[in-house]
């Protein structure tokens, strides 16, 4: 019903006309790009929100996001720059996924119902490198130009970067006046069942569109 938000990260006709017009480096253009892309690709921010829902130093905040930018980064780049290819669809199907897995374990569910609890901080690290992949592969699907693309696309995934750290801030912010009330326990609950809910209607989105295209 709604394909075009269900997107999430999708580059919209006006950016990829952009893109594809730019010959030569444009640094300035790409850092917007790359923090608007962030601030709204809700796919992204819902699993950073999962990631630091229940984290309350600021050591392990940093250490977690700092994990998911080294994945982030290092697919994005690969696979613009390297030309590594996957299907885009499967690709947003996991980052779904991973939005289901980070809300599973805020609810405490493998440890509760599957008698594990699985590396976090490897698990964090591993989605990152498909939520950099899923705009790889959006990116691919444009006419780059060779000049410039260097410049370009480390330019973009540093805006992402700053989009990422905006988002979070104001996310901390709000974070931490909610866990100074005392319903913060009571709901929590609830806030990461919706967090699971958008991630497998993400997955469903994705593979329905693998099913169709294939």
């Amino acid at each position: 019903m709604f394909p075009t938000a269900a997107s999430a990260h999708n580059v919209s006709k006006r950016d990829a006309a952009f893109v594809q017009s730019s010959h030569g480096a444009a640094v300035a253009a790409f850092l917007y790009l790359g923090a608007k892309h962030m601030v709204t690709g809700y796919d992204h921010l819902a699993f950073l929100v999962g990631v630091i829902f229940f984290l309350y130093r600021l050591k392990d905040i940093v250490t977690y996001v700092s994990l998911f930018t080294l994945g982030h980064s290092i697919t994005l780049l690969a696979g613009v720059l390297g030309g590594i290819h996957a299907n885009s669809f499967l690709i947003d199907a996991i980052i779904g996924a991973s939005v289901v897995y980070k809300a599973f374990d805020n609810m405490d569910g493998f440890r509760r119902f599957l008698g594990f609890e699985p590396n976090t901080k490897l698990a964090v690290l591993i989605f990152g490198l498909f939520h950099g992949f899923g705009l790889a592969t959006k990116l691919q699907e444009l006419a780059l130009s060779k000049n410039g693309l260097l410049a370009n696309i480390v330019s973009f995934n540093v805006g992402v970067e700053i989009g990422q750290v905006l988002a979070l801030t104001a996310v901390l912010i709000a974070l931490s006046f909610w866990r100074t009330q005392k319903g913060f326990l009571r709901y929590a609950f609830a806030t990461n069942t919706v967090l699971m809910i958008v991630g497998f209607i993400l997955v469903g989105y994705q593979v329905t569109g693998y099913l169709v295209s294939a």
